[in-house]
């Protein structure tokens, strides 16, 4: 599917094996202060036209397409008329699909009424992927989120009632070192009043080409180190209380790998963190972490 893409690619670890359909060009939001996605992309939203093209064009490719992925950022902001257009040719085209998932900000969802989201997921897109990030106002407003811990946590509430399946990310580390346990605690706050059905955790790590990798150059920003990071894992995990939620914590950049469903694993979760930070286990090593 290169040959018709824009620019780099970016889906969730889970979609590794979904067909990657372009909705929208990069990010409706683009200048969240810890991402270098979508930099080099203008936002637009693609004709419908030319994304039912598109899935015309993938038929060709393969037998049967189970899982179909919306790119790029935040793909959930179109018009919701031009969305159901496109759904209905999901369906037409491939009846064996069984998920249609995508990336949905805060203003995306919010923006929409109860009526226009339950049609949306009726017609057929079962999961959206949500930036958390974190559950503290103050850590929001740094990294320039651009949505409150109110408006996340309400879009979260209403995709769940209209349906949605939820998979919720936050980052360990946000908060430097000063401001970690407030971090943790707001946003295991957070995905208790959400209760996602998903939720990933990812550790912080800066590249060139975002406004807090440049506070990191200039001495403003320390990060923190594993021993911090695996506290506030610790934290955000003994104050959530999302009974069912799926928990995952195993992403490249995190120094160690947890995964299980909230609560009945969390005191299993907490045991493997604590073995952890009493080194009888092994934390990985910054070479080998990645985004």
């Amino acid at each position: 599917m290169g040959d018709f893409y824009e620019g780099r690619i970016f889906r969730p670890p889970s979609e590794a094996y979904s067909l990657i359909v372009q909705s929208t060009i990069g990010c409706s939001h683009n200048r969240c202060a810890f991402c270098t996605m979508y930099k080099e992309k203008q936002f637009r939203i693609r004709s419908t036209e030319d994304v039912i093209a598109d899935l015309e064009r993938a038929r060709g490719f393969a037998s049967s397409i189970k899982r179909i992925f919306f790119a790029d950022g935040d793909a959930f902001i179109r018009k919701s008329e031009e969305q159901l257009k496109i759904s209905a040719a999901v369906r037409r085209i491939f009846p064996e699909c069984e998920r249609v998932s995508m990336y949905a900000s805060p203003k995306s969802v919010l923006i929409k009424t109860d009526d226009e989201l339950k049609a949306l997921h009726d017609a057929g897109t079962e999961l959206l992927y949500m930036g958390l990030e974190s559950g503290d106002e103050n850590v929001l407003r740094r990294i320039n989120k651009g949505a409150t811990a109110e408006e996340i946590i309400l879009a979260g509430q209403r995709a769940k009632q209209a349906g949605f399946a939820v998979s919720l990310t936050a980052i360990l580390g946000l908060a430097g070192d000063e401001g970690s346990a407030a971090h943790a605690k707001a946003t295991a706050e957070a995905v208790s009043s959400m209760k996602p059905d998903y939720f990933g955790l990812l550790s912080l790590m800066l590249e060139p080409g975002c406004p807090m990798y440049d506070e990191y150059r200039a001495g403003r920003l320390k990060p923190v180190g594993p021993a911090t990071a695996l506290e506030e894992c610790r934290i955000m995990l003994e104050n959530m209380d999302s009974e069912g939620t799926v928990f995952r914590a195993n992403h490249a950049s995190n120094y160690i790998n947890l995964k299980g469903t909230l609560n009945t694993d969390t005191p299993r979760m907490l045991r493997e963190i604590d073995r952890a930070l009493s080194g009888r286990a092994p934390i990985k090593d910054e070479a080998w972490r990645r985004l």
